[in-house]
């Protein structure tokens, strides 16, 4: 068998987002004033961006599927957004998989997963646990948080259902999700966008390694490379970010890293060309079979996108 060429690498976008705010209700892109972001402004994004637009930012690139992930649609309806989403992929054959929105520490938690179950694409759930600003802010057990019992109780109906965990959160709360990968060892974690690495001081980037490494331990967790976007105002930069994705690859090896574009949100910071040519740069030294596992493999295993 001959060896493939990166530019024709078939790629799986493990984390995309569509949505039109002039249709639906979504909070951040319709309300003013904007929220504070940290990309700094977004108002670029704050438009329709459905496949024909997606397909236009991949360009060259050969996307065959791509995993929807739930966009902080309005909360009174995280249903409809599933039922929206799956309008979407029957009229445009995108998305393949879908991550759909569920509040795990709301009343109607057992009702809304058994309901977003049912849709034939969803295969995971993302409800951002209570975070504190900054590590020192950090406490254990706040409501609303991975230690919190309600919230836990609205976790443990996963498995029930089957639905993985795409699990969004800075990396000083990763000691608690390393508690909750534990305790729930049949529910798969996807930690999204590299566990925000935001701060790359060598102290903080020091700090972040060792709270992944701690994670890494927990065979059901997966980590997606992606949302790697330096900050207000700056360019993505290979340089700036293979130390991150390095570090990952070495920390949970091959098989639980997934490369993923984080498109529309990271158009704020890159286009699409730069940042995916941006992520074959950074693992051109690693065997074929290996850069087909990290941008295609490892998400159709996760995700099983149809």
């Amino acid at each position: 068998m001959s060896e493939q060429h990166d530019d024709d690498l078939p790629i799986v976008d493990a984390h995309q987002h569509f949505w039109d705010p002039t249709r639906n209700y979504h909070p951040w892109l319709c309300d003013e004033p904007m929220i504070p972001f940290r990309y700094g402004d977004y108002s670029a994004i704050r438009r329709p961006y459905l496949p024909p637009h997606y397909l236009a930012d991949v360009g060259c690139h050969r996307v065959v599927k791509t995993v929807y992930v739930e966009t902080e649609w309005d909360p009174r309806d995280p249903v409809g957004e599933s039922a929206y989403i799956h309008a979407v992929a029957a009229e445009y054959g995108y998305p393949n998989a879908v991550v759909a929105q569920a509040w795990l520490d709301r009343e109607d938690v057992a009702e809304v997963l058994a309901a977003q179950a049912r849709f034939p694409l969803v295969r995971s759930v993302r409800h951002k646990p209570r975070a504190a600003s900054s590590p020192v802010e950090a406490h254990r057990g706040v409501p609303g948080g991975m230690d919190d019992c309600r919230w836990r109780e609205g976790y443990a109906l996963l498995e029930r259902h089957g639905l993985h965990f795409d699990l969004q959160a800075p990396w000083w709360h990763m000691d608690a999700a390393a508690e909750l990968a534990r305790d729930f060892p049949r529910t798969q974690i996807i930690v999204n966008h590299a566990g925000l690495p935001a701060d790359r001081r060598p102290e903080a980037v020091a700090a972040w390694r060792q709270a992944m490494e701690r994670l890494a331990q927990e065979p059901n967790v997966a980590v997606k490379l992606s949302g790697l976007g330096p900050g207000r105002g700056l360019p993505w930069r290979v340089e700036d970010n293979q130390p991150i994705v390095g570090e990952l690859i070495a920390i949970f090896g091959v098989e639980r890293c997934l490369f993923a574009s984080n498109f529309p949100v990271d158009s704020v910071c890159a286009d699409f060309h730069t940042i995916y040519s941006g992520f074959m740069a950074m693992v051109t030294d690693l065997p074929q079979q290996d850069r087909r596992k990290l941008f295609h493999d490892n998400a159709v295993r996760i995700y099983r996108p149809a």
